[in-house]
């Protein structure tokens, strides 16, 4: 087949796939009037003072698992030791780390009264978490990376989110606190609009997908009835929110509930994570496959089906349009004309720039409008993803062992510890 028979069967494809990925992405604008919605009801429930959790002071349980953690342990426990709720008590699990994270756990439990310190060999993040969850004696379970720092009300905040009987988890708001490198503040810029603005949506369609692995609480009483985590999955945390929603509870999300944490401030840190993120979501679609598209369970189960076409269907989709683009090309064919890759370049940053605006305003994050530069580097970022969904893919057909594979902490953080005190 010559070139113009490959252009003459490729082209049409291409539009149609570029039609489809456009759309996904502007999909995103109609999280804006939802998440408006979502801050309308909060702004009413608290001013009419309506009951949550917080009311009745539960027992908090806030369980820290850690490997090689040495850099970032003292933050995370002296923030949640600050701060203002009580009762609660810290356990820490060391997971067989090698460096002398078990050391420091060990002495932040001889210093404060309310912190545990257990250790156990190297067995991964959701069976430490189990392990800390046989210990604990709080009616709520809080789970937290190692790395993640508190504000003084970030446990106030989450219990806050228990709104009524039927929510069985809440997700706090997770923010980078390494903002020392380029892709660390292209990643906070993208956190405000994935995180703060889809979240609050998603939240107002009863369809939250995930508690944050680094930010979330569970009422006990729910755990008992979903099981502890799964061990040999790498999405420990999107499996226990699904089976939540499998329960018949709903998730919540909390924008107040802030935790300050690492992102990947490499190239390669940022390609293990988002693997890891990656294989973790087949993973749960594999073993929860019944529930995708299940009238059963409702709006969530469709969703589930919209999760599983935007979260692994579009990117490869994406990655393949851009691979087609050069072999084009080197035809004679123009995939696209130069006028309207104009016109798409256009669109698609003005819109990037209003969805990031908006979701900073809404979170009152101005200080982060000086990250708006890195925007154009977006699209490079979307197709690193696509790659990661690929290579997941790949890993996954290989059966490739399943690790836990932590970033490497690096210890900086660039937001002022005084200032979490009154946020």
């Amino acid at each position: 087949m010559d070139w113009y028979g490959i252009a003459v069967f490729v082209l049409p494809g291409m539009f149609w796939a570029g039609v489809l990925i456009l759309a996904f992405g502007l999909v995103k604008l109609l999280f804006v009037p939802l998440s408006m919605g979502f801050e309308f009801v909060a702004w009413r429930r608290r001013r009419q003072k309506a009951p949550s959790l917080l009311d009745q002071q539960p027992m908090v349980s806030v369980i820290v698992p850690g490997y090689n953690e040495a850099n970032v342990i003292n933050n995370c426990v002296e923030s949640v030791v600050a701060s203002s709720y009580r009762p609660m008590e810290v356990i820490l699990v060391d997971d067989g780390s090698t460096d002398n994270t078990a050391e420091l756990m060990a002495a932040l439990a001889a210093k404060h009264p309310v912190v545990t310190f257990v250790a156990q060999p190297n067995a991964g993040k959701g069976a430490a978490l189990n392990n800390g969850a046989q210990r604990a004696k709080g009616q709520v379970l809080m789970f937290v990376d190692a790395d993640g720092i508190f504000t003084a009300h970030t446990i106030e905040d989450m219990l806050a989110g228990f709104t009524d009987s039927g929510v069985g988890a809440v997700c706090g708001d997770d923010r980078p606190v390494n903002l020392n490198k380029v892709q660390t503040q292209l990643l906070t810029v993208i956190s405000h609009i994935g995180t703060g603005l889809v979240r609050r949506g998603l939240t107002v369609l009863h369809v939250m997908p995930i508690v944050s692995g680094n930010i979330g609480a569970f009422r006990r009483d729910v755990l008992d009835v979903t099981g502890p985590l799964d061990t040999k999955t790498l999405g420990e945390d999107l499996d226990l929110t699904w089976r939540i929603y499998k329960a018949g509870y709903r998730v919540r999300y909390n924008p107040r509930a802030l935790v300050y944490a690492e992102s990947p401030s490499t190239i390669k840190g940022l390609w293990k994570q988002r693997v890891r993120w990656a294989r973790g979501l087949l993973q749960c679609l594999r073993i929860h496959w019944r529930m995708i598209g299940n009238p059963a369970y409702g709006v969530f189960g469709a969703f589930m089906a919209f999760n599983a076409l935007t979260m692994v269907v579009v990117p490869l989709l994406q990655l393949l349009v851009v691979a087609l683009i050069p072999l084009l090309v080197a035809g004679g064919a123009n995939p696209v004309p130069p006028d309207a890759w104009g016109v798409v370049g256009w669109i698609g940053l003005l819109t990037a720039v209003f969805l990031a605006v908006f979701s900073m305003g809404i979170n009152k994050a101005w200080g982060d409008l000086r990250y708006l530069w890195t925007l154009p580097l977006w699209p490079v970022y979307s197709l690193f993803v696509g790659a990661t969904m690929f290579w997941a893919v790949v890993q996954e057909v290989r059966g490739a062992p399943a690790r836990w594979n932590k970033l490497e902490r690096t210890g900086v953080v660039s937001i002022p510890t005084r200032s979490l005190e009154t946020l």
